[in-house]
């Protein structure tokens, strides 16, 4: 399915009946020939919204998946980069491609590093983690950061009601709603549960300083509003006085 290279039907079944943990170990080898890996073309408008933003050390990509946002972090880290993610099949295929990158296997719920990194970048992984989850994350991050340290991650937005992708992308979610109330263990993936104000609002209250900015060279939708927003969060450079 997708390309000769890519997962069957059957396979892709098997995967989406898992786990999450589960599912991408069994996609690994195959999910760079899949829609799914993030597109060159937002690694690329990741990349050039970031170069003007330095200068960075140490960069951490937080659920790496296969590694593609790992080229973001080598293009403008001058130190360690480092890959996390729970998907021991997915670590594998980016240790392949990234043999000089270190990699480690964890929740990121549960963030595993000291204060270290200058940069953080995640693509593609919101949709894994349920609204009540995302405050763990985002606090794992900050504390993973020095004084001064970003975070950074592109965000789709929501096609408007008169696009054919806001109706597909609302049968998507229903779909997995269903599925995951009727088996077990529940497959955590959904595109309308991270509205970018209730992401913003998170981020401000793991204690950054959040902004988004278009990422106009994605492209529009049909009434001008931006395909895709790239988030922007600081760590402020001194806490803040009680």
């Amino acid at each position: 399915m997708f390309s000769p290279q890519g997962p069957s039907l059957r396979e892709l079944t098997v995967q989406a009946l898992s786990s999450v943990e589960r599912g991408y170990d069994l996609l690994a080898p195959k999910f760079d020939y899949t829609p799914f890996r993030t597109p060159d073309s937002i690694l690329g408008a990741t990349t050039q919204a970031l170069s003007a933003r330095g200068p960075f050390t140490d960069g951490l990509d937080v659920c790496c998946g296969s590694g593609a946002g790992m080229s973001v972090l080598r293009s403008l880290c001058q130190g360690r980069t480092i890959g996390v993610d729970f998907s021991a099949g997915m670590l594998a295929q980016a240790k392949s491609a990234h043999p000089d990158a270190t990699w480690v296997r964890a929740d990121v719920r549960a963030m595993p590093f000291a204060p270290r990194f200058d940069l953080a970048v995640s693509f593609g992984a919101l949709g894994h983690f349920l609204p009540e989850e995302l405050p763990a994350l985002f606090e794992g991050v900050h504390r993973a950061l020095r004084p001064g340290g970003l975070f950074a991650f592109p965000i789709g937005t929501m096609p408007p009601r008169t696009a054919v992708a806001h109706w597909v992308t609302l049968g998507f979610d229903l779909t997995m709603r269903v599925r995951n109330a009727v088996w077990r263990p529940p497959f955590v993936m959904y595109y309308r549960t991270n509205p970018l104000r209730d992401v913003l609002t998170d981020l401000t209250t793991a204690g950054f300083a959040a902004e988004s900015v278009a990422l106009t060279e994605l492209g529009q939708h049909g009434d001008g509003s931006p395909r895709c927003q790239l988030i922007l969060a600081r760590k402020p450079l001194a806490a803040a006085p009680a």
